[in-house]
């Protein structure tokens, strides 16, 4: 599997992995439930004298694609070449559902007409930015030509890079996933995003990606006030269920939780939006991370990829894709989360008035690896916000000797903005970061190592203004040096 190989540093969603994923231009099949979305736009100034219900003067109708060809879309906007998979019927909605498809850059000779069913259609009525109504047409589930759409899916599938399979209990049936199973060995990486993965179990997909819910339904468990530690603590329980090499499940406006065997868990953390602003944002997470995942990245990368993804169109209205000058913005540009040493004190004096929990930590990070990311994500689940100080170049040399850092202080900030547990990220030039934490004051100081609070020399500062100190976990074997040496290693012997 393209993720099972492993990696000297954390290669993640900086700027340029946009362009370097979309000059793959990987062949992408994606089979499953296609929708035709439609959206009316308007403006709502009276009540309806029939009845106490709101008149909206509809401005404009938009029909674009929906559920599993809104995740086609998605990757074709990322530079794959994808072809659909999926039964529609003959009528205005199938051929306005295909038209679609084709403006977004999607195959569509491989989607089945069955003149005997209908096309699925959710229309959502909005006044200015809030949607007044949602309803659906002929989303009732319908017989399929399996005989038809498993031709279609054979076409498809020949050169192949990946299937991505989004099943939401309309088209697939037993006849599909027993097809699909007899020829597992043949199949090319496999994604699953499935309202029902234990359905999917025997085809032992390589990854799948169920929501809170869906995965607690596999668990026998209901709602939790900590869905990620949940599923951390019942990895195996998910895995199992679902046959899956390695399973993300989506937490909403929580962000994800990346759950491999042998691995720490990994977070990733969303923006947080308004409920109106969440349509098709899962569709276009499991789109990007296919996409990321078929460009060699580790998977740790690849889910902050295609967090940043889906935290784009959690910023658009409607059913939205993400397009690669948009992502390549998020990443590296706008937003960046890189501030200046005032702006920083300034931002982290305000979050702390508003009420947050600021978690403060620092450090060199010249090639991040996994034992940063698992002390990043741990720091960030023990407040609000999480802000990072930087080493400037100068200051590491003098702590690490005259060949580092290996990267730049822009850089090495630029990496760690982009991980979306980073909230706030600044150079300092001191050995130390005691006077940011003096100008700051943030209530939890954090470090990972293998060393006590009274090792620390900021624990002092830490200490005399109210603040908490805090060392995380430590992972063996994890360390920059030690990476920096593999890779040299590995230069040398070439």
């Amino acid at each position: 599997m393209p993720f099972d190989r492993t990696d000297p540093g954390f290669r993640g969603p900086g700027p340029e992995s946009v362009d370097h994923v979309a000059a793959r231009r990987p062949r992408v099949v994606v089979l499953g439930d296609a929708v035709l979305d439609v959206w009316k736009w308007g403006r709502c100034h009276r009540l309806c004298r029939e009845g106490p219900v709101p008149v909206v003067d509809v401005a404009d109708t938009a029909k674009v694609p929906g559920a599993a060809a809104n995740t086609a879309a998605n990757l074709a906007a990322l530079g794959a070449q994808v072809q659909m998979v999926a039964t529609v019927g003959d009528d205005d909605a199938g051929h306005d559902l295909r038209d679609s498809l084709r403006r977004a850059g999607v195959g569509t000779d491989t989607v089945v007409t069955d003149p005997t069913r209908n096309t699925e259609v959710k229309v959502r009525v909005m006044a200015d930015e809030q949607i007044l109504l949602r309803y659906d047409e002929d989303c009732a589930p319908a017989p399929t030509d399996t005989t038809a759409l498993l031709a279609a899916l054979d076409t498809a599938l020949a050169d192949a890079d990946a299937l991505l399979i989004c099943d939401y209990g309309v088209t697939l049936d037993d006849t599909i996933r027993g097809a699909l199973c007899a020829r597992r060995d043949s199949l090319p990486l496999l994604v699953l995003d499935a309202h029902e993965p234990a359905r999917w179990q025997a085809l032992r997909p390589d990854l799948v990606t169920p929501n809170a819910e869906e995965a607690a339904a596999l668990l026998d468990t209901t709602a939790h006030t900590d869905h990620a530690q949940l599923f951390i603590d019942r990895r195996d329980e998910l895995m199992a269920r679902t046959g899956a090499a390695a399973v993300v499940v989506t937490l909403d406006k929580d962000g994800t939780v990346l759950l491999v065997d042998g691995k720490p868990a990994h977070r990733t953390w969303a923006v947080a939006v308004p409920e109106n602003r969440s349509a098709g944002a899962g569709d276009t997470f499991v789109a990007a991370l296919t996409a990321a995942v078929l460009d060699a990245m580790p998977l740790t990368g690849a889910v902050e990829f295609a967090q940043a993804a889906a935290d784009v169109v959690l910023r658009s209205p409607g059913t939205s894709v993400c397009r690669c000058p948009d992502l390549r913005a998020r990443l590296g540009g706008e937003g960046s989360g890189v501030l200046s040493r005032d702006r920083f004190i300034a931002t982290v004096r305000r979050e702390r008035a508003e009420g947050a929990r600021v978690v403060f930590t620092n450090g060199c990070f010249d090639v991040l690896h996994a034992g940063h990311i698992a002390c990043l994500n741990e720091a960030k689940s023990l407040g609000d916000i999480l802000v990072v100080a930087v080493n400037s170049d100068s200051s590491v040399r003098r702590l690490k000797g005259p060949e580092r850092p290996v990267n730049t202080a822009g850089d090495r900030c630029a990496v760690l903005a982009a991980l979306s547990c980073v909230d706030h990220v600044t150079v300092f030039d001191e050995d130390t970061p005691a006077e940011l934490l003096r100008a700051t004051e943030p209530q939890l100081y954090v470090k990972g190592g293998d060393y006590s609070p009274d090792m620390l020399p900021e624990t002092a500062v830490v200490t005399e203004y109210g603040g908490h100190v805090r060392v995380l976990n430590y992972l063996a074997d994890h360390s920059t040096t030690t990476m920096i040496d593999r890779i040299r290693g590995r230069v040398g012997e070439r």
